[in-house]
């Protein structure tokens, strides 16, 4: 069995967590938070969190560059779920683990959602008698390719395009790392890069992107936009960073450890609201850099790429300021 994607099962929270009986503040039918506690985690130690890179992350949702078909191609994260009945079983066993002999045995043919037969697992999805194994969650995390067939990733097939392989790309400049730009990059320089997709239709778009009649959405590799001047990974100093620093309005931050390993800790983890008021990345000034030639050739149609080959080399105050052509 083919899997590809570097994506985690779960990356861990910086901190050791506790669950606590209120409704979270992150997913409105979850009834319990997880929230941290002020121990860092074992995991975090020993890989020395303290010289790790500090990143920002992104609210959006996880894609992927590789081959599908022998050509490189954007893939969305579906994470195939156990059906209701089995879902309610490995509920109960969870509940009951405490006193519960022996562990829960899914037989995964059965007990999970049907998905696309290009559906992929991810590379870290062990496998057991040619079956994908899932995490202590019932998930198993895993690939869809994206293309223009299914209008569930519309989205997602907005920053591609397959003709000319590029993808819309929002990265630091490389003249001055507090510019922000837009550009088309080659699929084949994002080979095995996992990315976040941002914009107007995803997760409530907190960033401002775009409009519903002109939507705007952008690719951001993982790890590209560094968090400067990170505060020490302390409980009290990461908190008051969040609440207090201009550069703390971001979701959270992601530790990428020289061993690499990531961890992360998101506002939530320590009880403050996100999205609070506007965020650090609008902050920043973008400057569009999408190629004329390649995207907005004479019968091109009215797509995301040629709207922004139109207003190439436009700088604006920020991303959420972006104006698309009608």
């Amino acid at each position: 069995m083919r899997r590809v994607g570097s994506v985690q099962q779960k990356i861990p929270c910086v901190f050791l967590t506790e669950v606590k009986e209120e409704a979270s503040r992150k997913r409105d039918a979850q009834h319990y938070q997880v929230v941290a506690t002020e121990t860092l985690n074992p995991v975090a130690v020993e890989s020395d969190v303290h010289h790790a890179l500090a990143t920002e992350k992104l609210d959006g949702t996880c894609c992927y560059v590789s081959l599908y078909r022998g050509e490189p191609h954007l893939w969305a994260r579906l994470d195939r779920k156990p059906t209701k009945q089995a879902d309610k079983r490995f509920k109960k066993y969870q509940y009951t683990q405490k006193t519960c002999k022996g562990g829960f045995t899914w037989n995964v043919e059965e007990d999970f959602r049907v998905v696309p037969d290009s559906w992929i697992p991810a590379r870290q999805v062990q496998c057991e008698s040619g079956h994908p194994v899932p995490d202590e969650h019932g998930h198993i995390p895993g690939w869809v390719p994206v293309d223009n067939s299914n209008k569930q990733y519309c989205w997602h097939a907005s920053v591609v395009d397959y003709d000319t392989c590029e993808a819309l790309v929002l990265r630091p400049s490389d003249a001055d790392e507090a510019v922000l730009e837009i550009v088309s990059v080659s699929l084949r320089e994002l080979m095995e890069q996992t990315l976040e997709l941002i914009g107007t239709n995803v997760n409530g778009n907190p960033y401002g992107l775009g409009s519903k009649r002109n939507p705007l959405h952008v690719l951001v590799p993982h790890g590209i936009l560094r968090v400067q001047n990170a505060p020490a990974v302390e409980f009290g100093q990461l908190y008051s960073w969040f609440q207090d620093s201009d550069a703390g309005r971001v979701e959270g931050i992601v530790w990428h450890c020289n061993d690499g390993t990531l961890v992360k800790v998101h506002r939530h983890h320590l009880g403050l609201k996100w999205p609070d008021d506007d965020t650090f990345l609008n902050s920043r000034p973008v400057v569009i850099s999408v190629d004329r030639i390649r995207c907005d050739p004479p019968n091109s149609t009215n797509n995301l790429f040629s709207a922004l080959s139109r207003i190439t080399g436009r700088r604006f105050s920020s991303v959420r300021d972006v104006q698309l052509d009608a």
